[in-house]
């Protein structure tokens, strides 16, 4: 198999497997290039030559009744071509020069070029064991039910494990749906034990929210149907709540998802505002490339079982990821900076991002 993706949907057991036989994925030169198409889609956050967009094409399509049944797979990921890290992607971001990127983003904060931007890093750790991906895969399901984990390898983007909480954009037949997630606090203590409704947010987190809630239902007015939207709501993800936002609406056109998606990524849960500048911005100014992280992946148009009859898209923001090489584990994380942000909070708030990749690894 020369590509292959393992995923599992949230509050679902069933595992799905998607996978190409021969010759390498699909490199596709755009977003909107996604029209008409069907497979297993890992998109970076900005496509590049040594980034590209791929399309995994649906050779095989096999499901599994829960995490715990598809352990042949494990043969085909021990012989995946795990992609090196490059020169150029190998700095782990230590807590100076995270802090010197803080100031170059937050002087564009404090001088109202932007009313938003997100600055990401990197970590690169050890295990305390030497687990196949596939164990930290059916970890990772174990552990966080109310996410989508996903466990893809592909020639062009090397393998990544991912447990995201963040719809892109979602859809069975012609109903679709979104979510504006954003703004983060840490459970902990006896907070731990339930989902965090009772959490009290600061002005900061609900603004935050709320630029990429309104940002979600001015893209939607220009391409879509019958939009409602509900929340903002605290949700749970792993040990951290979130507030959300959901969007539902239909599409005129299904085969036009690609040019939805390219109106809607990178949204400003994963970017900034003004959009193009803070994403100009981003690619200039952050230490690390992001590669894979804060871009999108999933299923793409497909059919899970030959018995069905509409075509599910389930397409996730690529968030609590881990880069995978034969040495070493590379996590991410970023936050959204405000005006009003501090330096030493926002630092934390990706250490606590991380921990969900880290006691996957039993690192934490």
């Amino acid at each position: 198999m020369t590509g292959l993706a393992l995923y599992r949907l949230p509050y679902e057991g069933q595992v799905t497997l998607v996978a190409q036989k021969e010759g390498e994925p699909l490199e596709l030169p755009s977003i909107a290039a996604l029209n008409g198409q069907t497979g297993f889609v890992v998109a970076p956050f900005s496509i590049s030559p040594s980034c590209p967009l791929v399309l995994i094409r649906p050779d095989v399509v096999q499901t599994f009744p829960s995490y715990r049944e598809c352990a042949f797979v494990g043969a085909g990921l021990s012989q995946a071509v795990r992609r090196p890290l490059s020169s150029g992607e190998t700095t782990s971001l230590n807590r100076d020069t995270y802090a010197d990127d803080f100031r170059r983003f937050f002087a564009g904060l404090s001088d109202g070029r932007f009313s938003k931007l997100v600055l990401s890093r990197c970590a690169e750790v050890q295990s305390e064991e030497d687990a196949q991906p596939l164990t930290l895969f059916q970890r990772a399901c174990e552990m966080y039910p109310r996410m989508f984990i996903s466990l893809v390898c592909t020639p062009q983007s090397g393998m990544w494990l991912t447990a995201t909480p963040e719809i892109l954009l979602e859809g069975i037949g012609n109903q679709w749906r979104t979510i504006a997630l954003a703004g983060t606090m840490k459970l902990e203590g006896d907070d731990l034990l339930g989902e965090g409704e009772h959490m009290t947010w600061s002005t900061k987190n609900i603004q935050e929210q709320r630029y990429v809630a309104t940002y979600l239902m001015n893209c939607l007015e220009r391409v879509a149907d019958d939009i409602h939207e509900e929340g903002p709501r605290t949700v749970r993800a792993a040990n951290l709540v979130h507030l959300r936002s959901d969007f539902t609406f239909t599409l005129s056109d299904n085969e036009r998802v690609g040019d939805v998606l390219q109106l809607l990524h990178p949204t400003p849960a994963v970017c900034g505002l003004p959009k193009q500048d803070a994403y100009d911005f981003i690619l200039s100014n952050e230490h690390t490339p992001r590669l894979y992280y804060s871009g999108f992946m999933g299923p793409l148009n497909l059919r899970h079982q030959p018995t069905d009859l509409r075509l599910q898209t389930h397409l996730y923001v690529s968030l609590r990821c881990m880069q995978v090489t034969d040495t070493q584990y590379r996590l991410y994380a970023g936050g959204g900076l405000l005006k009003d942000s501090v330096e030493e909070q926002e630092w934390m708030e990706t250490e606590a991002k991380m921990e969900t990749m880290r006691r996957v690894l039993k690192t934490q």
